[in-house]
């Protein structure tokens, strides 16, 4: 005798609900979130709250993903949209939410070499880090960051290759510290960039723009695939980012001052909607 889909579901999420009631919650998302120190503000509120716990797994996006894809995580939060309406269209991920966005930056050395500084357009400004052959690091990692640096090099019409761009396959954190050691270029996002440029010598040289804005979304992973994904811990997590409360911890999180990312999924949280 078949189940109906509908009962199989019904029974897999039981089943997340009894035996694995004390198990934690398996978010895999992206360093940018935990170096930025973002998650160690959000995860415990919500826990405190509903007393879920959360295990994170910090990885770039690509590699979050598919470590969703094979089960091994219950909630993802990345920053690669394409990517992430590929693993929806392919069955594995349901119910994204936009949570925030923040923005992405060129920072290098102060002395400028390839001259960058003041180039209004992302695109010129890579142009003229390949035409002087300045120290690039990438994350050579398929992160979010890996895939829009891709994207803005493709948009240069260029492909990096040679002694001067060198793919650190590290985290964003890991990468600022090796540009700075190496005074080369490196694309970031805000937020890391925000956490940890006290530790370094680099500047932000081209920022602004549309291409180079940074949306995040959260996507549960889908219970239909594995037994032991424990979905409605996951729509708690979602719901709570996506609250008023979560989204107004994301909106008041700074740094020196600073505000390192922006609520999307209530646009209207600032006005007290």
């Amino acid at each position: 005798m078949k189940f109906s889909s509908h009962l199989a579901l019904l029974i897999t999420l039981l089943f997340s609900l009894t035996g694995f009631a004390d198990e934690p919650l398996r978010l895999a998302t992206t360093t940018s979130t935990e170096n930025s120190g973002l998650l160690a503000v959000l995860l415990p509120a919500f826990t405190k709250q509903t007393g879920i716990q959360v295990d994170v797994i910090a990885v770039g996006t690509g590699k979050a993903l598919q470590i969703a894809r094979h089960g091994d995580a219950d909630v993802v939060m990345v920053h690669a949209r394409q990517a992430e309406d590929v693993f929806i269209a392919e069955g594995y991920g349901v119910n994204r939410r936009d949570t925030m966005e923040n923005d992405f930056v060129l920072v290098g050395p102060s002395s400028d070499p390839a001259k960058i500084k003041g180039k209004n357009s992302t695109v010129d400004a890579l142009k003229k880090i390949a035409q002087y052959e300045a120290s690039f690091v990438s994350r050579g990692d398929n992160s979010g960051t890996h895939k829009k640096e891709m994207f803005l090099w493709k948009s240069a019409r260029i492909e990096p290759a040679g002694a001067w761009h060198k793919e650190a396959g590290q985290g964003m954190g890991k990468v600022l510290l090796m540009a700075n050691e190496l005074n080369a270029y490196t694309l970031t996002d805000r937020g890391t960039w925000l956490a940890y440029k006290d530790k370094l010598s680099l500047q932000i040289l081209n920022d602004g723009g549309v291409l180079l804005k940074n949306p995040y979304g959260i996507i549960a992973v889908n219970p239909a695939l594995h037994q032991d994904i424990q979905y409605l811990k996951a729509m708690s997590l979602i719901a709570w980012l996506t609250s008023p409360t979560g989204q107004a911890m994301i909106n008041g999180f700074k740094k020196n001052g600073e505000q390192l990312f922006y609520p999307t999924a209530i646009t209207n949280v600032l006005n007290g909607g």
